[in-house]
This record gives C-alpha cells, sequence and structure tokens, in this order.
C-alpha cells in the first residue's frame, strides 16, 4: 500500500478550527495555543499546497474556493474520527438480566446453549437463578423465570414452553420390562425442597399402576432431578421423571421407558413481568429460550 502524502495533522487541525470560528482567536483558544500560532500553522499549509486558503480581512478569516473544499472534507473526517473514539472510549452498554429456573432445567437445557445469547447479543450478562422455589421478579432478584404450573401468575406473561409427561425410567441394563417386576428394584424419588407445585410421585403412579407388593415409600430420595437421573442412568434403580427432561437419555438408550402408565404433570412456562412485555433484554432472552436448539421449543406440542 502506498504511502499517504498528507500535511501535517496540526496544520489541518489549526486550519479546520479557523474555518469553522472565521477567526484565528477563537480557534487559538479551542485548541489552547496562541493566535499566532495558529496564523503560523496556516501559512505552512498554504505553502505546502501552494494554495491560498484564506482572504485576510482586519476582522474575519474568508475562505476561498480551495479553502472552502478543503474545509468541508476535514470537517467530515473529524466529525467521524471525533465519533468513533468517543464510541470506543465508552465501550459497550452491558445488559444483565436473571432467569431464575429449576437445576434441571438449567443444566440440562439451557446452560449448554448459552453461546448462542451470547452470540446474538454479546453485551446481554446472563446470570441464573437456580430454585424449585418461585421468586419475585422484581428485577432485583430475578427478571424472568421459567415455572411449573398452570400458567396462572397475578401481573406476569406466561407462554407455555411445554407439557410435562411423568414417565418410569431406569437403565436398559435393569432388564426391567414386566411392572410385576417392579418392587425387586430401589425407586428413585424426586423431592423438591421449597417447591409449591410438587411433581408427581411414586405414590400418585401406583394409585394407577396398583403393582402388587410395591412399598412406594422405599428407596434413594433426591431433592435434585439431575441427581435423581444420574442414579437412574448408573442402574441404581427406578426413578418416576418427566419425558421431556430425559429425552436425550432415552434417544441415547442410556435410560428407557420399561412400561406405563404414564402421568401429566403441569406444564413448564417462560414467565415475565406485564410492565417488561417490551423490554428488549427480556425479548432477547425469550428469544434464546425458545430457539434453544433440541430443547423446550421443539417439545410444545
Amino acid at each position: 500500500m502506498a504511502h499517504r502524502r498528507l500535511p501535517s495533522l496540526s496544520a489541518l487541525r489549526a486550519f479546520e478550527a479557523a474555518a469553522r470560528h472565521e477567526s484565528a482567536k477563537q480557534a487559538a483558544e479551542e485548541l489552547s495555543v496562541t493566535a499566532t500560532a495558529i496564523s503560523h500553522q496556516i501559512r505552512l499549509l498554504e505553502e505546502s499546497l501552494g494554495v491560498a486558503l484564506f482572504l485576510r480581512k482586519p476582522r474575519k478569516l474568508e475562505l476561498t474556493d480551495p479553502g472552502r473544499e478543503l474545509q468541508q472534507v476535514l470537517q467530515t473526517a473529524f466529525d467521524t474520527i471525533a465519533t468513533t473514539v468517543s464510541r470506543l472510549s465508552a465501550g459497550p452498554c452491558r445488559q444483565a438480566i436473571t432467569l431464575s429456573t429449576t437445576p434441571a432445567i438449567a443444566v440440562r437445557w439451557l446452560v449448554p446453549w448459552v453461546c448462542l445469547l451470547r452470540d446474538s447479543h454479546p453485551n446481554i450478562d446472563l446470570r441464573f437463578h437456580t430454585s424449585h422455589e418461585p421468586v419475585a421478579l422484581d428485577g432485583v432478584t430475578a427478571d424472568v423465570a421459567i415455572r411449573y404450573g398452570d400458567g396462572r401468575w397475578p401481573g406476569l406473561v406466561a407462554e407455555k414452553m411445554f407439557d410435562n409427561t411423568f414417565v418410569p425410567t431406569c437403565s436398559p441394563h435393569l432388564g426391567l420390562h414386566d411392572p410385576a417386576d417392579l418392587p425387586k428394584h430401589s425407586l428413585i424419588h424426586f423431592r423438591a425442597q421449597g417447591a409449591v407445585s410438587a411433581p408427581i410421585h411414586w405414590a400418585a403412579w401406583q394409585k394407577l399402576a396398583k403393582v402388587p407388593g410395591l412399598d412406594v415409600s422405599a428407596g434413594l430420595v433426591f431433592s435434585d432431578e439431575t441427581h435423581a437421573i444420574s442414579a437412574a442412568i448408573d442402574g441404581q434403580g427406578v426413578a418416576l421423571m418427566s419425558r421431556q427432561l430425559i429425552d436425550s437419555e432415552v434417544r441415547s438408550g442410556r435410560l428407557m421407558q420399561p412400561f406405563g402408565p404414564e402421568l401429566e404433570g403441569k406444564p413448564f412456562h417462560l414467565v415475565y413481568p406485564e410492565s417488561r412485555r417490551d423490554d428488549p433484554t427480556v425479548l432477547a432472552v425469550r428469544e434464546w429460550v425458545m430457539a434453544v436448539p433440541g430443547g423446550l421449543c421443539e417439545l410444545v406440542g
């Protein structure tokens, strides 16, 4: 690339300021130099260009045609430089938003795809609040949430994400296919602490299945769905889990549904305050959640 042949930047700045103010004195005040220094810089610029840039009058500097042409170009260039420097110095405006959800939804569905939100909205800092207990969406504890329930929460927008069907599940290595053999295996229970709407337990399933000799009070108990799923994968027993949360394990063959019946629980919803329906940051998170590959949005219907 050829080198640019440009006059002194100081001379160009002095000329642009003097042309804008039509005064060497005011240009000197803006640039914190003397009027004599401004005049000297302009003379050097005129000598290097070989043209007169000003008609010098007693109380005013008047641009010549070449001076007017150069002034217009310099004003545009300096404005562009100033705008760019200001933008770079300020840096991007970052927005933090907190999403409250259950540990299983966060770990199994959302965390692997945070990169999609980061790529599409690099200025958003997503924070997870994991709990089975509903928290205030007050902009302090959390801003948006994924909740298990009937979708009726006063003051909140609730968008259904996916149904919640509970099924018996276990490792194929257990060789379990007949409900009559279930009492020979440990039951794996999930009991969330602090949850307002409890998921379906083995007692509800047994009311429909009526398996002889099944003690629904015995077995392993976990307060975290992810731990219950891991125990089932390891062959530690049979879990009653949301089909949506074990979909990838069933498809990969690490878990299986040996038999029914299936029980319908309450669906999951994405919720946020009515007052923030048009909030750009909330809408960005909503768009991301609904677009998680192979996840929640694909399980609706």
